[in-house]
């Protein structure tokens, strides 16, 4: 376990970090909507090695460590499926991933945004209870949250965009709901002594909620692109996701 102040600064420079990618919309102005959506499919591709790693390699294992191989540490990686579903479902939680979908209406920019802010909330809470467990279980976490937050925040800046609003506009306002994060990590943060246990609950969820995101939302989108080339860059990118990951627990 590492010492409570070198927790709070890896977990807050992490979600300062998670929270600056928010930006990065600026620099797909000038790209064609064509190039915008090739790179988002190989940036989800790679997202999709990430979350399956994390997920997989480091958290389910040290999830069956701290806890045990018992009937409720399975319990609560499917309820963190359930509730990932259940954010999605009813909140109407977008992970939108191409500026062109289906629809872009002020309305839908408001839940966009209202999603997003909640989304990085508990990015936030697993980023900190994971530096909480280790570091090596804090940085896998981090690099995973940072694959999936690329794609997904050029795809709300082009949501935004289309709804209406200027580009400053849609920037701070994407940047203001990303900010949440910080916040997400400060609540796990502030337990205190029961950060540990806290964090032990915590990464079998986050596992599951990983799980469904690679599963359900990022997987079905890469077979909208079927192309042989793509396909196998897809491959490739997924792999490298992973392969990161396992480098990060041999490493560690």
């Amino acid at each position: 376990m590492f010492a409570n102040a070198q927790v709070w600064f890896y977990s807050l420079m992490s979600v300062a970090i998670v929270s600056l990618i928010s930006l990065i919309g600026v620099f797909t102005l000038s790209w064609k909507p064509e190039r915008l959506k090739k790179i988002s499919l190989f940036l989800v591709s790679f997202a999709v090695g990430g979350l399956f790693g994390d997920a997989i390699i480091h958290l389910l294992p040290e999830s069956f460590e701290k806890l045990g191989n018992n009937i409720l540490t399975s319990l609560l990686v499917i309820f963190g499926i359930i509730v990932f579903f259940s954010l999605e479902k009813f909140l109407r939680w977008r992970h939108c991933h191409f500026p062109d979908c289906d629809v872009h209406l002020p309305s839908v920019a408001a839940m966009s945004l209202t999603g997003d802010a909640v989304h990085n909330f508990i990015d936030g809470l697993l980023v900190a209870a994971s530096y909480a467990v280790s570091f090596q279980i804090g940085l896998a976490t981090t690099l995973a949250v940072i694959f999936h937050e690329i794609p997904q925040e050029i795809g709300n800046f082009g949501v935004l965009v289309h709804s209406g609003y200027s580009v400053k506009k849609a920037l701070f306002f994407n940047f203001l709901s990303a900010l949440t994060a910080i916040l997400g990590a400060i609540t796990a943060l502030v337990l205190g002594f029961w950060q540990e246990f806290f964090a032990s609950y915590l990464l079998p969820l986050t596992a599951g909620g990983f799980l469904y995101l690679a599963g359900s939302d990022l997987l079905p989108e890469l077979h909208h692109d079927v192309r042989p080339k793509s396909s196998l860059i897809q491959l490739f990118l997924i792999i490298l996701g992973i392969t990161i990951m396992a480098l990060l627990a041999f490493l560690g």
